[in-house]
């Protein structure tokens, strides 16, 4: 489970202080697939980034299973190797590494031995169905291919918690559908939470709950199908 409790974010431009957050708080289960809903300036990237460290400047406290989200560069560099996944909308493979390369890199970052990373990342492109791609490098790959090796990439470490910004914009439907299906499959196989920040209405539609935000403030948490998404897609 992941908590956040008045969560607030300030940006300077110019002489002007701009409120990205304004005391946001949520609780998000786990193995919960979630989106982050909202036009654009109304605080679901910020919120995601504070989620994934990416962002350690803000006020507020954030608990992942109990445990305190680290306030130290460092203990934050570990705490995102081991305990969380991200997913990019451009995703941000390595272009020179396999696609086995890529998924096993997070391995390698944790101190896994070569036959370990060998395995487990095998086995992991085969869960998305690129058992035959493994050898393949991202500039041989289609865009969904590629994203599904970012997912495996994100899931091979078994983090708590999963970042995925907009993962599905730059994708067809067919594909995209395909791609949120083996997110929300796996997350809910492996207990791991999905934080989706999105304007996709495919993506928000088929999560399990949608948290809407608006000028940096949380309006409310629907299920899935809620009649109120359309309004904010």
């Amino acid at each position: 489970m992941i908590q956040f409790n008045q969560i607030k974010k300030s940006y300077q431009l110019g002489t002007q202080t701009v409120a990205a957050l304004q005391g946001v708080d949520g609780v998000i289960q786990k193995g919960e697939m979630v989106a982050l809903c909202g036009p654009s300036g109304s605080g679901k990237s910020t919120l995601l980034n504070i989620l994934g460290l990416l962002d350690m400047d803000y006020q507020g406290a954030i608990t992942l299973d109990n445990k305190p989200y680290p306030k130290e560069r460092i203990a934050a560099a570990t705490f995102r190797r081991q305990q969380l996944g991200f997913v990019f909308q451009k995703f941000s493979l390595v272009p020179v590494m396999t696609a086995l390369e890529n998924v096993a890199y997070p391995l390698m970052l944790n101190g896994l031995d070569k036959a370990q990373q060998e395995s487990m990342s095998i086995d992991m492109l085969e869960r998305v169905g690129l058992g035959d791609f493994i050898h393949h490098r991202p500039d041989n790959l289609s865009g969904g291919q590629q994203q599904r090796v970012a997912i495996a990439r994100a899931l091979i470490h078994k983090p708590t918690l999963v970042i995925a910004d907009e993962p599905t914009a730059s994708l067809d439907s067919h594909t995209a559908n395909m791609v949120i299906d083996i997110m929300k499959e796996l997350g809910h196989e492996m207990g791991t939470t999905f934080v989706v920040a999105t304007h996709d209405s495919r993506m928000a539609e088929r999560c399990d709950r949608v948290i809407e935000l608006l000028d940096g403030q949380l309006l409310g948490a629907q299920l899935q199908n809620s009649p109120k998404l359309e309004a904010v897609l």
